[in-house]
């Protein structure tokens, strides 16, 4: 047996995620692998039970994996949430296109089965690591695994601000903003904004601005270990933020530094066996679907 003891945590509470948990806990004790659940996540389970619960804050050290029931948004935040922890996740799809999600709940007991007795793919995805100054004061930090974005904070508005590399001055842009996104966000709100799919494993990070006031502003991608600076320089009509996975949001001001590097520890994803990046970018991106057959 590859794990042992499981912790389950889902956020949305629909009556299909419901029955998906209990389905996972059924496959578990069938296994004699210990479950606990993270505490919100059985509190909404409506069933009076002995299971052991634990804060999310607690998981880390209580248990060897952590199987994720919901969308790429539930992944995102428990990626956050446990960053530090260097826990394996498992995503059990139950949002929308589910590009970290991994896990069908069509095959959910047998890919499970595998999983726990070590027959798996894993992917190493590194998060980003994002402090806004102020004064010189860090005022407010946060990890993300798909981007960090800076924005007016109102629609159809422009700011002004700073783009700098390593200290080097890159260029001063009125837009939308900027989103600073890793490969595994490239295929989220970088990729609408018109920015490259990038392959998990590769160690560069993508600035992709939004709307930019000029016709020669374009996606810029730079290494993984890349020092990033974006200084507010003005939002006169609005008030800009800056948002991590667009769930954890600070507003700027005028002057502040939002500095975005990679952070010190990946994240380690686990999926069925013979799962296939490109597989999944041609089901869930629609490649080629007015192709009759694949060439020979």
């Amino acid at each position: 047996m590859k794990f042992r003891t499981v912790a389950i945590v889902a956020r949305r509470r629909r009556q299909d995620i419901v029955q998906t948990v209990l389905s996972i806990e059924n496959t578990l004790k069938k296994h004699n692998v210990k479950v606990i659940f993270e505490d919100d996540t059985e509190a909404f389970l409506n069933q009076t039970s002995t299971r052991k619960t634990l804060a999310r804050s607690k998981l880390a050290g209580a248990c060897d994996l952590v199987v994720v029931v919901g969308g790429d948004g539930s992944l995102l935040g428990v990626a956050r949430d446990l960053a530090e922890a260097q826990l394996p996740l498992l995503g059990v799809n139950r949002g929308g296109l589910g590009f970290l999600a991994g896990v069908s709940p069509d095959n959910l007991e047998s890919e499970l089965e595998d999983i726990l007795y070590g027959s798996f793919a894993s992917e190493d995805h590194f998060l980003l690591h994002a402090q806004v100054v102020r004064d010189g004061e860090v005022i407010a930090e946060s990890t993300a695994l798909n981007d960090v974005v800076v924005h007016p904070g109102s629609m159809a508005h422009m700011m002004e601000f700073r783009l700098s590399v390593n200290s080097k001055f890159v260029y001063d842009q009125r837009s939308e903003g900027v989103i600073v996104a890793s490969p595994t966000g490239s295929t989220a709100y970088s990729l609408s904004a018109g920015g490259p799919i990038m392959h998990p494993s590769l160690d560069a990070i993508v600035i992709v601005p939004m709307f930019p006031h000029t016709l020669t502003s374009r996606p810029l991608v730079v290494r993984g270990d890349a020092h990033i600076e974006v200084e507010v320089l003005a939002a006169p009509k609005t008030a800009p933020r800056v948002n991590w996975d667009s769930q954890v949001n600070t507003r700027l001001r005028r002057g502040d530094v939002v500095k975005i590097s990679k952070y010190a520890q990946p994240l380690t994803l686990l999926y069925p066996t013979g799962y296939d990046y490109f597989e999944s970018c041609r089901s869930k991106l629609d490649w080629a679907s007015r192709l009759s057959r694949r060439p020979e």
